[in-house]
């Protein structure tokens, strides 16, 4: 707890000097939005009790808001917002391939970013940060009963660029990775006998491409 609360206050002082930074300066817009298409793909894979086997998670393509806030021209966090609908099935195991329905992530995630300025129209950055995923409206498909999963924290890392079209408008190429793990309980019925627990990792990737403005 000590550990915890010590990091909070570093990072209250890191905001604070580096707000500090474009105080004065006119020109300066700290809230940026964007709106991207983006490519959900997960990098999945699963640890199945009972009867063993893989998972397989779909791909999807969603519509996302991102809201960024900018301390001063270099430093800023980023708040991703979407929410994403995967079919999923497990696979390779002792019964077959088990389709479990399709469940919603609601993932949002929070990033604190490095831009680099050294170019006025070319703007490429780094970001890091934490997610947490909310699993909802779970449909278990044919054969299971009901299918649990936990929501959860993960880690994200990320890089992009902003394209200026002008000194307000922009277009935005973004990647990130989310480094995501659920536990996930199959309540089966007689066609598997059991409940099956499952350690799941997504783990996805977030290909994005969008139009953003400064306010």
């Amino acid at each position: 707890m000590k550990n915890f609360m010590l990091s909070v206050l570093m990072f209250a002082g890191f905001v604070s000097f580096v707000s500090a930074q474009d105080r004065n300066d006119a020109d300066f817009s700290p809230w940026q939005f964007r709106l991207r298409g983006v490519v959900v793909a997960p990098a999945e894979s699963a640890s199945i009790g009972t009867i063993g086997g893989d998972v397989d998670i779909s791909t999807t393509v969603i519509p996302e808001l991102d809201i960024s806030y900018f301390f001063n021209r270099n430093w800023s966090l980023e708040l991703i917002l979407g929410t994403t609908k995967h079919d999923v099935k497990a696979v390779n195991t002792a019964a077959g391939d088990i389709d479990l329905g399709h469940v919603w992530l609601l993932p949002p995630t929070l990033t604190l970013q490095y831009h680099l300025t050294t170019s006025e129209k070319f703007i490429p950055y780094i970001g890091a940060g934490i997610n947490y995923t909310i699993f909802y409206s779970a449909d278990e498909g044919p054969v299971a009963d009901k299918v649990d999963y936990d929501d959860t924290f993960g880690f994200a890392t990320q890089i992009g660029l902003d394209y200026m079209l002008s000194d307000k408008w922009f277009i935005n190429i973004d990647l990130k990775k989310i480094f995501l793990q659920t536990d996930v309980t199959v309540n089966a019925n007689t066609a598997l006998g059991a409940s099956v627990p499952a350690d799941v990792d997504i783990n996805p990737w977030l290909i994005g491409f969008g139009i953003g403005v400064k306010l």
